[in-house]
């Protein structure tokens, strides 16, 4: 792993593209209200309102998101801020890279992940008939995707949140999710967490002396 000597100027770049949006989107709401019906922005309040005892017949949700006449237009919206909150992700993962090459392939995947599942979220919503239907789509395609590193696979989790997050109108949610994601990954890249277990703290922890490490 790279030296993690420079981590003011990624954190304060990340942080800066953060309060950027947060300031445009408060910008045009406060300009634009009528913008609060086609930005799916909510958070943890509004998702524990829905109604989650059962699942809805099939179309009751759709014909409040993807089959309202203002659907397509959330969709966009919904999709283009799953892709903003995705960006940092992709920058974390090019910082904390063990190797000056990355894998453009997966690059390109974890940024793309979250658009597509924020369309798929929207489309199944609380019904039950879609989501198996969604299922037997997936089992028929039979997706084969092997992770060269198991790091990765905390990428694709997080890029999956962000999509799921989006797609049910709570990019408050999303980005709770994407922030966290980032600022953890980045400390915990800065600390070099678990790269040697040398020190009291460590020895006293996992109950091993030095001793033990020669051997």
């Amino acid at each position: 792993m790279r030296k993690s000597a420079n981590f003011v100027i990624p954190l304060s770049i990340i942080t800066a593209y953060y309060v950027f949006w947060v300031v445009a989107i408060a910008f045009v709401l406060d300009r634009f209200p009528m913008m609060r019906e086609l930005l799916p922005i909510g958070g943890i309040g509004e998702l524990a309102g829905r109604n989650a005892d059962s699942f809805e017949p099939i179309y009751t949700m759709a014909e409040d998101t993807v089959l309202a006449p203002n659907g397509p237009l959330r969709l966009i919206f919904a999709c283009l801020g799953s892709a903003i909150l995705i960006v940092p992700v992709s920058w974390v993962y090019f910082i904390t890279s063990r190797t000056k090459e990355v894998d453009q392939s997966f690059a390109q995947t974890i940024v793309l992940m979250p658009i597509v599942v924020t369309g798929i979220a929207m489309i199944v919503m609380n019904s039950l008939a879609l989501a198996f239907s969604l299922a037997g789509v997936v089992a028929a395609v039979r997706f084969r995707f092997a992770l060269r590193d198991p790091a990765h696979a905390m990428y694709i989790f997080s890029a999956i949140g962000i999509g799921l997050g989006s797609g049910i109108g709570s990019l408050g949610i999303a980005a709770v999710i994407s922030g966290a994601f980032v600022y953890a990954n980045l400390i915990i890249w800065k600390l070099e967490y678990g790269k040697t277990l040398s020190g009291a703290f460590f020895a006293m922890l996992t109950r091993r002396d030095r001793a033990e490490e020669d051997v």
